[in-house]
Formats: structure tokens, sequence, C-alpha cells
């Protein structure tokens, strides 16, 4: 076939780049091994132990919550084995992008990676949030200032380098796990089965102790029970950094998933189980609020969970800017995104793709609407995780013989599992704020308005998600030649 015409295929057009483009263009390999990828896997999610999750319990009440809990965690058990498998196969700094590129084409992995931009772009701007109200009850003032110093600090140590970043993200997540074993301990001796069901019953349909909004309080609660676990599908995003990516990186995220589902089943049982539902049902702090609700007041414990608690969110707030830079370089490195975001310093970190999404960020923390930010961030979540799946079931039909290193237990069925209930996280995420539809609709329509219009004409052959597509693309014309060339008829049977 020609070669003009080759790269032109689906839509999309590709330029050759020398190599000082690439060279201008490269992390730092070898950063991680799997113990630091699985303790950033848990520093992605552990600030939704601290704060987020206690807005379903206005939705949905204890028991909404619970159950959507049981859903989402399911789906998130699901999705990282199915994401182990994907990682594995196509270890590239594009992660979740990367995989639909090679399953549905450039359409596909735009799709995909403009969702996953929408969740780690705003995600940090609600921890910011969440942290202003955690500085603010701790030392008297928060606000715009506080969010500023922290975008500034964690941003300025992604900077200097990829190794020292997580190393310090894999500290401050232990310092915050303690902080949970200890809140965790402090509301055992405190529960009361009682205590889970002081929301009153609403009018709603099928509403009850357990269920106080109805039925359709389990929907409304699924974006905050996400909250327990979003982002650890982040951890693909370290693979061009890792030592072994293809061993590595299932490791890392099966790991960092168990940490979380026990950690997420204690805080849901004995934080309102000490406390009431219905006291922290709106805070931006819940633990702290917890512990003083059940104690009577603050004391030791709840002074010792707001400070070292506060290293909850902290931790995912850095571990998520590291999220956010990759993806920005990797979609900008094969020309879907400005090739500008994806220059790298000499210490071998993407410095733009650093600082413009950080701009955004802290732009939309000013709104100080954090629970508003974590339902845009949910739904561009569960809109990458329905891409994600899918890439997965084509993957397995279109190229059954593709080495994969790990394999998912239980195939298409379990990545099946996990696309069903994405598919029913995308709705409730529009069911309990309709602007989350209009603001993520705003910023798709600009994203494809760019991509339509510019960027797929002007793709980089050699990013390496685009060099694994073009080589299968490749092979597959290869192999249907040969297979013509055999049946071909080879004379009049004379």
């Amino acid at each position: 076939m020609d070669e003009e015409r080759r790269r032109s295929t689906q839509g999309v057009e590709y330029e050759n780049v020398g190599e000082d483009y690439m060279e201008k263009r490269r992390l730092q390999r070898g950063a991680a091994g799997w113990v630091l990828l699985a303790g950033l896997g848990v520093a992605y999610v552990i600030s939704g132990d601290f704060a987020g999750w206690n807005f379903g319990l206005a939705q949905g009440g204890w028991g909404g919550l619970l159950v959507a809990t049981l859903l989402m965690a399911t789906m998130y058990t699901a999705m990282v084995f199915s994401l182990a498998e994907l990682s594995s196969t196509i270890p590239t700094a594009g992660g979740g992008y990367g995989f639909a590129r090679r399953a549905m084409g450039p359409w596909g992995g735009f799709l995909t990676g403009t969702a996953i931009l929408i969740e780690y772009a705003i995600a940090p701007a609600a921890i910011a949030v969440f942290i202003g109200a955690y500085v603010e009850s701790l030392v008297g003032f928060g606000g715009p200032l506080i969010y500023l110093l922290f975008y500034a600090i964690f941003i300025g140590i992604h900077l200097y380098g990829v190794g020292e970043a997580l190393k310090l993200v894999f500290v401050i997540t232990a310092i915050a796990a303690v902080a949970l074993i200890a809140f965790i301990v402090g509301m055992i001796p405190l529960f009361d089965p009682a205590n889970l069901f002081d929301i009153a019953p609403t009018e709603a349909f099928g509403a009850s102790s357990f269920l106080p909004f109805g039925y359709v309080g389990i929907w409304a609660a699924l974006p905050y029970a996400i909250w327990f676990f979003l982002a650890i599908e982040g951890v693909p995003l370290a693979a061009e950094e890792t030592r072994n990516p293809s061993r590595d990186i299932p490791r890392g995220l099966i790991g960092g998933m168990a940490a979380l589902l026990v950690f997420a089943a204690l805080i849901l049982t004995f934080g309102p189980g000490a406390s009431g539902s219905a006291a922290i049902q709106s805070s931006g702090n819940p633990l702290v609020e917890a512990v003083s609700a059940a104690y009577g007041g603050s004391n030791a414990l709840s002074s010792f969970i707001n400070i070292v608690g506060l290293a909850g969110l902290i931790a995912s707030f850095f571990s998520i800017i590291f999220a956010y830079s990759r993806q920005t370089f990797a979609l900008s490195r094969a020309g879907y995104l400005p090739r500008v975001l994806s220059l790298t310093s000499g210490r071998r970190t993407p410095f733009v793709a650093l600082l413009v999404p950080g701009i955004i960020g802290f732009t939309l923390s000013l709104t100080g609407q954090g629970d508003l930010l974590i339902l845009v961030a949910v739904f561009g979540a569960t809109i990458s995780y329905v891409l994600m799946m899918l890439s997965h079931m084509i993957l397995r039909m279109k190229e059954p013989n593709l080495h994969r290193p790990y394999k998912t237990p239980g195939g298409m069925a379990t990545s099946g599992v996990a696309f069903v209930l994405a598919l029913v996280a995308v709705v409730a995420g529009f069911l309990v704020d309709p602007r989350v539809v209009i603001y993520t609709a705003v910023f798709y329509t600009i994203m494809i308005a760019y991509f339509g219009l510019y960027s797929r004409h002007h793709l980089v052959a050699q990013a390496p998600e685009e060099e694994f597509a073009l080589i299968e693309r490749a092979e597959s014309e290869l192999a249907g030649s040969e297979a013509g060339e055999k049946t071909e008829p080879t004379g009049s049977g004379v």
C-alpha cells in the first residue's frame, strides 16, 4: 500500500518527526518498582477516605451509600483486573488513551484520553477545596491562598524529578494510612448500628430507615461511592517510568486496589456508625467531625486526624498531579494536543504538562464547590471506564493472539461486568446535578473541534501509542496479503 495513504487511514494523517523531537520528550526510565506503584495507586485515592464519600449519605442515606459502594467496588475490582492486562500488553505513558487507541483507532483514543483529562485536571481542584477546609479547621483560615500554596509546592516537587516525587508520595501515603487506622480504632468502641440509620426517611418511592431517600438514592449515591476508588486506574500512566512495566504495573494495580477495598469497608462502617450519618453527611472534613460528634467535642484523636489526616488529601492531590501531567504529555507527544505540552526538562519531567493543567485546576478550585467538582471529575472518569472496558473486549476479540504477559481472570466476562456498571455510573453522574453534563459537554465540544479541525491531520507517527497501532495495521495488511496469495488460482486447471 502507498505510504501516504497508509498513514492517512481512519480520517487522520501522520507526520514523521526527527530524533530531536522525541529526545525533547523523554521521561525518566526505571524510576519505580511495583511497591512504589501500589503506593501510587493508594495515594491517588486515599483522599476519598478523608472527604467526599460522605456526601453520598445526603443522597442515599447509609443504606443507599452502602449498596452504591458495593456496586462500585465490584466495578473497580473488575476494571483493575482488566487494566492489569491492558497495561502489561501496551505499556505506555498514554494509559487508557493508548489502550483505546489500539482497540478503536484515533477517535476512540482521543475521546478516551479527553475523558481521563477531565477526571485528572478537575479532581485536584476538588481536593484543594477539601484541603482548604481541613486547614481552616486546623488554623482558622483556608481559601484561595491555601489552594495556590499547595499547587505551587507540589507541582514544584514534580518538576524536580519523578523518582523523588514518587518516593515522597509513598511516605505521605503511609502517614495518611496511619491516620485512617487511628480513626478506625478510635471509633470502634463507640460503634452503634442505630447511628447508621439516623437520617429520617423521606416520601420517596421505597424509602425506609435503611434507604431514607428510596431506591433512587442508591443511584444518586454512586458518584460519591466512586470517590472511595477514583483514580486507581491512573497507575498505568507510570508505565514508561517503571523498571518492568509488564510485571510491575499489574502488581501495583491489584495491590493498591486490595488496600482501598479494606479502607472503604472500615471507614463506611465505623465512621457514621459511631458519629451518626446525619452528623457528617455534608461535612468538608467528615472524619474530624465524626470524632467530635462521637466523643462530644474535640479531643486528641480529632486533632491528630486533622493534622496527620491532611496527609491523605495531600497524597491524592500530589499523585493526581502526576497523573494529569502524564496523560497530557502522552496526548501532546502524539499530536492530539498542542505539541508544546509534551516538552520535558533536563530532569526528564514534562514541565509544561505539569504547569498548564495546574493553572486550570487552581482556577477551578476558586469556585470552592468541592462537591460539584467531584461530580464533574467522576463523570469524566466513568466515561473513560466505559471506553477502556470496551477496548479490553474489542482487543480480546480482534487480537486474540496478542502477547499478554498478564491475563484478566474471567476474561471478557470480567471487563463486561465493569462495562455495564460503568454505564450505570455515567447516568448517575448527571442525576444529582445536570450542570455536570453541561460542563463536560462544553469541554468535549472544544476538544473535538480542535481534534477534528487540526490535530487529526498532524499526528506523530513515532509516538509509542501510534507506533503500536501502525505496526499492528501493517502486520494485519501483510497477513491479509499473504492469505490472498495463497488462495489465488494458479492456473486454468488443465
